[in-house]
């Protein structure tokens, strides 16, 4: 089977070919700037990496397109349906993983977790325990299928790899890389792990102090050496 297929996109954005579009994001916490005049785009079925030191504004960013936060600035449009996998997973500890894929549903037409299973096979004999007794990877399978449950668009993941083993995050990235690859889930990846993040996706962004620094196809920031310096312990990998 095949995960939840993406909701219908919706007339909030100009034309097919994007899912999100930034323009001149202002976000403040009182007198002091978060995000200044933050300017990104998500294509459909694209990839895209958002890399950045811890206190950068990435999460404010996620969480101000998922409407936690409200803007001072600025405009989000939106292409369809958005889906965020918050940093810290945010189960419920005492629920189970069925129950906790279901919660996802909400607003979705669907809430048979079946899909679910199909993209995360490991989760599938563990539907009936609880969500607290889970390996941190485990646990981030049941967050991502969660966000899936919506039917999303496009699917905003904010630290991917926070407090997981090296291998455990590259098995959960290919994941997201085949959900892209075979039914078009577009991705919007907020990671501290600079490698990472320019490994699984094509663009990047690169967010400093709450603007945009550099932005552009992944494989060229890499061979920049400020990237280098800043997030790729002063050489690229081989």
């Amino acid at each position: 089977m095949t995960p939840p297929a993406p909701a219908s996109p919706d007339a909030r954005i100009d034309g097919p070919a994007l899912v999100l579009r930034v323009d001149d994001l202002v976000v403040r916490y009182g007198a002091a700037v978060a995000l200044d005049g933050v300017n990104l785009t998500v294509a459909r079925g694209e990839m895209v990496a958002l890399i950045g030191a811890n206190g950068a504004g990435k999460t404010t960013l996620l969480n101000t397109l998922s409407g936690v936060l409200t803007p001072a600035a600025g405009r989000i449009e939106l292409g369809g349906r958005l889906a965020h996998v918050p940093e810290g997973r945010e189960l419920f500890a005492d629920l189970t993983v069925d129950d906790n894929l279901r919660l996802g549903a909400w607003r979705a037409p669907s809430r048979d977790t079946g899909p679910i299973y199909d993209v995360f096979p490991k989760l599938r004999n563990l539907a009936a325990r609880r969500a607290g007794h889970l390996s941190g990877g485990e646990q981030q399978m049941v967050a991502i299928g969660r966000a899936l449950m919506a039917a999303p668009d496009l699917l905003a993941v904010d630290e991917l790899s926070q407090g997981l083993a090296p291998i455990v995050v590259q098995e959960i990235g290919s994941h997201l890389v085949r959900l892209n690859e075979e039914v078009g889930l577009s991705v919007l990846l907020v990671e501290q792990n600079a490698r990472l993040a320019l490994d699984l996706c094509p663009r990047a962004y690169v967010l400093e102090t709450g603007r945009v620094a550099e932005e552009g196809p992944s494989a060229r920031l890499r061979q920049e050496a400020a990237v280098q310096h800043a997030y790729l312990g002063g050489h690229v990998s081989s």
